[in-house]
């Protein structure tokens, strides 16, 4: 099993927070796995300062994603079901970093003018925050 979270930042216009990845150069949300001692929570924190510099103040999940269709196999041949819970940043503060350990580039961006390449988890991820925020259910995939 891999644990990890994502976290969904937005500014006071509406534009996403996106980040580019070093390791594969796809747009994507910030996110990353858990580590011992932490919570689900406390890891879509940290993972947002580690890849954006910004302090999330307040998160609030919205949606899991846990289903078999959620297995990958890594460069190494290790299989892994992959759980993931997506948060809402509600707060946060700081300056943002283009570039860190984990980045090579970072922005808010405009829904409909998104960077390429995307990855398909930012368009999953939006979709079912849209269907949270308009019935105020939780996500379960």
């Amino acid at each position: 099993m891999f644990v990890g979270a994502r976290a969904v930042v937005r500014d006071s216009s509406a534009r996403i927070l996106l980040i580019r990845r070093s390791d594969n150069g796809q747009w994507a949300l910030p996110a990353g796995a858990m580590e011992l001692g932490e919570s689900i929570a406390d890891c879509a924190v940290r993972e947002v300062r580690e890849e954006t510099g910004l302090r999330a103040l307040r998160v609030s999940a919205f949606a899991l994603y846990t289903g078999a269709d959620r297995t990958h196999t890594n460069m190494y041949g290790h299989t892994y079901q992959i759980f993931t819970t997506a948060f809402r940043v509600e707060e946060w503060d700081g300056q943002l970093a283009r570039v860190t350990d984990e980045t090579t580039d970072a922005g808010f961006f405009h829904r409909e003018a998104m960077p390429h390449p995307l990855s398909a988890s930012v368009t999953e991820t939006l979709a079912d925050l849209d269907v949270f925020e308009q019935t105020n259910r939780l996500i379960l995939k």
